[in-house]
């Protein structure tokens, strides 16, 4: 189950310290009062965090159907696992 950072849209409060994480489903609603202080809170973008059984080789990224690019110049990706989007980006 996601582990979801909420912050208050007031940015402050005393009682959660602006700031709590929540387990829910991908399913689940997002929660709109923080259930300590009750004010209105929004969920925060947040880094996904990978476990160690988690393998980052071409092969792996491939099967899981996951597109991986890498930098290869000035603005410039090229696709280095996976079979999803173009071989290039331009930006």
């Amino acid at each position: 189950m996601p582990l979801y950072e909420y912050a208050p849209t007031s940015g402050q409060c005393e009682q959660c310290d602006g700031r709590f994480s929540v387990m829910q489903r991908m399913a689940d609603d997002k929660l709109t009062q923080c259930p300590t202080c009750g004010q209105p809170c929004e969920r925060q973008l947040s880094a996904v965090a990978l476990g160690g059984k988690y393998s980052m080789t071409p092969g792996a990224i491939a099967s899981s159907g996951m597109t991986q690019y890498k930098k290869s110049g000035d603005g410039t990706y090229e696709r280095t696992a996976g079979t999803g989007g173009p071989k290039k980006i331009f930006r």
